[in-house]
């Protein structure tokens, strides 16, 4: 056997990295993952919010009552009306790693950035930069590209208001092909709203404002005539807790750290969800299941602490114990606070608290009434899953730890896993043999399901079909577990394709809403046509880019309209969900009420749907004409 040729290990094999290159090296590590935009935490949103959290935390310190911010096509632009960064100190903010003031706690005693770090990964992360600062009558700018300086102005006079103006447009080279989905930016903008009562946002000359805070966000996620009580709205120092019950299945829990919206939760939010169950049994005094007593709540909770520590430079987990030094554990702070307050707010309105009272007593009939059913189910789950024709698993797991030598690699492949679902053998073949197999699994159904609007839970577990979906995904009791991150349904664009896209999303709607909440779940766009001739092929999703593909082309190309995902071959569809697969994520407006939506769509024939179809109807021009006008 030959010898292996060791690696050559000596001085030149060390080297230092300047700030911009590690970042642009490693940008995981500073902004998570990167993405196109067509998820919420992909890192085009990330530099965003570095960016707005400098704004944030001069308006928690007193100083700025308006943000502005827009954003045109690529290019990115934020004005606060803070403090301005000192006007010696504006290049070294931005481009010098641990350089700012979030490192002396007088100046900045409850904010969300501490390590100095954020605008410095924007800055590096951009292929265009540019930093200005109104301070005292006084301005300065500076540009980079790339991370590098390009232009440093002198100091000139001004007559603007004091601030920092933030513009940049990310490298398209590290985030491919993005394109910012203006509703992300628009769930953001309104956290920081809700956290920040009076604190007033421009984004592309639309006013954002809360006077309320989190009973304003409440209000606005949840549908009135759906709530089981009126909403509880309580306030203390460093503390806000807004909180109700409705009729969906699961916990819905918004949780946020010194303005900062913790999409993962953390110590507040586990805190908070054992501070309720105890507070509960304490004031009936019942030992009720924490099932029972969580199941359908929908609530916010907000803290301020010292010193933050997160789990990860994107700060979506809060890890710290205490909320500040030498303090009481976060842990105790949220119950001290619930056990006082909700006990205190309980007593004085009885018909609140008679009405919780039913809510969990109704949740605990449920589960028992589905715990024997559930069994049977879960026994013939386990068989099938054994020999599991309808599912085509992959190797990495939204729920798993990233295991192996390459770690980094591995948790890229994590947060990159998705589900397939797809009707019919044929759509299922092509993509179960193009797909990833680290990553992409795939789930096949055998024909429409069925419309689930407004049945129990109980039918999750009689109807094979939808129980072995459950399984596959692993949500049956909580989206902890969640084996996907993305689920992605996979049907053609016909009548057929699309009503089964709407029972899927009415199931997942039903009874796992959470998914869609919190944009879990995709719709897979794959094109309409292929135009082509001799030396190259176009794929083409829309009639758009099917007449600029023809203009590019010339000459009469070769057109063909694809009816269904069947008609692609399996090397074809390969190119449709790799590297540069196309998703539609299925949102929620804000203020969108789920059983009102699904009542409109999925119930009986109402006469509002009647007159819309009505009015909406069109004659389509049959294809094979069209292409000859």
């Amino acid at each position: 056997m030959a010898a292996l040729q060791e690696a050559k290990y000596d001085d030149d094999s060390i080297r230092t990295l300047d700030w911009k290159e590690h970042i642009r090296l490693r940008p995981g590590m500073y902004i998570g993952k990167l993405g196109d935009g067509v998820s919420p935490d992909d890192g085009i949103y990330v530099l965003v919010k570095e960016v707005m959290d400098n704004c944030i935390d001069e308006h928690m310190m007193g100083f700025g009552k308006q943000i502005d911010i827009q954003i045109e096509d690529k290019t990115v632009s934020v004005r606060d009306f803070g403090r301005g960064i000192p006007l010696g100190k504006v290049v070294d903010v931005v481009s010098k790693i641990n350089t700012g003031a979030k490192y002396d706690s007088k100046a900045f005693q409850k904010s969300v950035g501490l390590n100095g770090v954020g605008t410095k990964a924007v800055n590096a992360l951009s292929d265009w930069f540019r930093v200005q600062s109104f301070r005292d009558g006084e301005t300065k700018y500076a540009e980079f590209e790339k991370g590098e300086l390009i232009k440093e102005s002198k100091l000139e006079k001004t007559d603007q208001p004091n601030g920092t103006l933030v513009t940049f447009i990310p490298d398209n080279t590290v985030f491919k092909n993005f394109k910012f989905k203006l509703e992300f930016v628009d769930d953001l903008l309104w956290n920081y709203c809700y956290l920040n009562a009076g604190l007033v946002i421009i984004f592309n000359k639309k006013r954002y404002v809360s006077r309320n805070g989190l009973l304003d966000l409440l209000q606005k996620k949840t549908n009135e005539d759906d709530l089981r009580y009126p909403i509880i709205h309580l306030s203390g120092e460093d503390i806000e807790i807004a909180l109700s019950h409705n009729s969906d299945y699961g916990e819905d829990l918004f949780s946020f750290v010194n303005g900062q919206y913790t999409t993962q939760g953390g110590t507040h939010q586990q805190a908070f969800r054992e501070a309720f169950v105890k507070t509960i049994r304490d004031f009936y005094k019942k030992d009720y299941d924490a099932a029972d007593i969580r199941q359908s709540i929908v609530a916010a909770i907000a803290i301020r602490v010292q010193e933050p520590v997160f789990e990860s430079q994107t700060k979506t987990k809060l890890g710290s114990q205490h909320v500040f030094e030498g303090g009481p554990t976060v842990r105790s702070f949220v119950l001290d606070f619930m056990s006082k307050q909700l006990d205190n707010f309980l007593h004085r309105n009885t018909e609140t608290a008679d009405a919780l009272k039913k809510r969990i007593e109704q949740s605990e009939r449920e589960r028992k009434e589905l715990s024997g059913i559930k069994k049977l189910a879960n026994e013939r789950a386990k068989k099938a899953n054994v020999h599991n024709k309808k599912l085509r698993d992959c190797k990495y797991h939204f729920n798993e730890e990233p295991t192996g030598k390459n770690k980094e690699e591995a948790l890229e492949m994590v947060n990159k896993s998705m589900i397939f679902i797809t009707e019919g053998d044929s759509a299922s073949g092509s993509i179960t043999k193009s797909r990833n197999v680290d990553n992409q699994a795939v789930f096949s159904l055998r024909g429409k399901p069925l419309n689930s609007f407004g049945l129990t839970k109980k039918i999750v577990y009689e109807n094979e079909e939808f129980n072995l979906l459950q399984h596959a995904l692993n949500i049956e009791d909580g989206l902890d577990g969640l084996r996907y991150n993305k689920i992605v349904i996979a049907t053609d664009a016909d009548v057929d394709g699309m009503h089964i896209r709407l029972l899927i999303m009415t199931f997942f709607l039903q009874f796992f809403p959470d998914l869609v909440k919190q944009k879990h779940v995709y719709i897979l766009e794959t094109p309409l046509f292929r135009v082509r001739n001799k030396q190259q092929t176009i794929y083409c999703y829309d009639e758009t880019e099917k007449q600029a593909a023809i203009k590019k082309l010339g000459n009469k190309p070769e057109i063909t309209r694809f009816k269904g995902l069947g008609e692609i071959s399996p090397e074809e569809f390969g190119g449709f969900i790799g590297d540069d697969i196309r998703l539609a994520p299925v949102l929620l407006d804000q203020g969108a009420h789920i059983q009102s939506l699904l009542e409109y769509f999925m119930g009986k024939n109402t006469p509002q749907r009647q007159d819309f179809i009505i009015g909406n109807l069109r004659v389509e021009i049959d294809l094979a004409e069209e292409e000859k006008l």
